[in-house]
């Protein structure tokens, strides 16, 4: 298991590399340059002869970039053009709503979309069958923002759900890690804890209906091929229960292409559910993000990009661990 792990690591290594040759090259590609882009209609040929010289534009293009990499691998992505505040500052600051935001979605996509994909699976044909196809057809066609808007307008006062941000101002909770619901349970605020939870509902559910439908369909298609193994027509041969057949057999085989679809729909969700947290306010890296795009902040646009680019090979990593745990034959290919 050590060297499938290092395998997987040493494999991840030049992933990085090429998504920093990337995004470096994307900075470079800018209108006029970097110094153009970052100066804005304050550009003049002085200005960005003097920014080009401070940023060391001006220097060999190997040396520009083994210095962007070396600040890279510090963390050292320089101060954001809209607060003037370090950008891993920032980040540290509203990650942690993006973290809470993605897990709740994930959750609820994971346990709803497994449950319902083996259903349909079971049924094939029937009535639940029929119905849960129509329902992920429903979830993927429905654009997020346009979700998000129609559960304020008509789940939030019905249920009594608040439609905006992470909290109520009227919550005075006390701040440890930017993370509202493990802060509340640290410091024993159950009542900030509950609030934090009730906010989280809406964005929560809006940002899982993809997911949600992406995996109940994955799951459907995984379970049904593998109720037409041999190894499934014995296990029911030798008389073994059907909760011993699904749960050993049937569900732990089809879980491959299952635990991939989680893993991909992770990476994509903590990268920033940018609609999602604008239409419910909820100050994460979404909302960092679409403020760096809307103001140019390229400092903060090219860490954010490291980010999620990190992000999504460490969950890709995960996903291939977690091969290995799933299925033992992987281990060894």
């Amino acid at each position: 298991m050590l060297r499938f792990l290092l395998r997987r690591v040493l494999q991840a290594i030049p992933t990085l590399l090429i998504l920093s040759i990337l995004v470096f090259a994307w900075l470079r590609s800018l209108p006029g340059g970097p110094a153009a882009a970052l100066l804005g209609d304050k550009a003049t040929p002085e200005k960005i002869a003097n920014l080009n010289h401070v940023l060391g534009l001006d220097q060999p293009i190997f040396v520009q970039y083994f210095s962007f990499l070396g600040r890279a691998i510090t963390g050292n992505f320089g101060s954001s053009l809209v607060s003037s505040q370090p950008v891993m500052s920032e980040i540290g600051t509203f990650l942690p709503a993006t973290i809470e935001l993605a897990i709740s979605a994930m959750v609820i996509a994971v346990a709803v979309g497994i449950s319902c994909g083996y259903v349909a699976a079971r049924y094939r044909g029937g009535v639940a069958d029929n119905v849960v196809i129509v329902l992920t057809l429903v979830g993927v066609a429905v654009p997020v923002f346009f979700l998000g808007y129609m559960m304020q307008d008509l789940l939030a006062a019905p249920l009594g759900l608040p439609s905006q941000g992470r909290q109520a101002p009227g919550i005075n909770a006390t701040s440890i890690t930017n993370f509202a619901i493990l802060d509340g349970v640290m410091t024993g605020e159950w009542d900030a804890v509950w609030d934090a939870i009730k906010h989280l509902v809406l964005p929560a559910c809006a940002l899982a209906t993809i997911p949600l439908a992406v995996i109940t369909r994955i799951t459907r298609a995984s379970v049904l091929d593998v109720f037409n193994e041999d190894f499934i027509r014995t296990a029911n041969s030798k008389g073994l229960t059907q909760p011993v057949v699904r749960q050993r057999h049937v569900l732990r085989n089809a879980l491959l292409p299952v635990v991939t679809t989680i893993g991909l729909q992770t990476g994509a969700l903590l990268g920033g559910a940018v609609l999602t947290e604008r239409v419910f306010n909820f100050r994460g890296l979404g909302f960092l993000l679409a403020e760096g795009i809307e103001r140019r902040d390229y400092p903060r646009l090219q860490a954010l990009l490291l980010l999620g680019a990190l992000v999504y090979v460490l969950v890709n990593m995960l996903v291939d661990i977690s091969y290995g745990l799933i299925d033992p034959r992987v281990r060894v290919r």
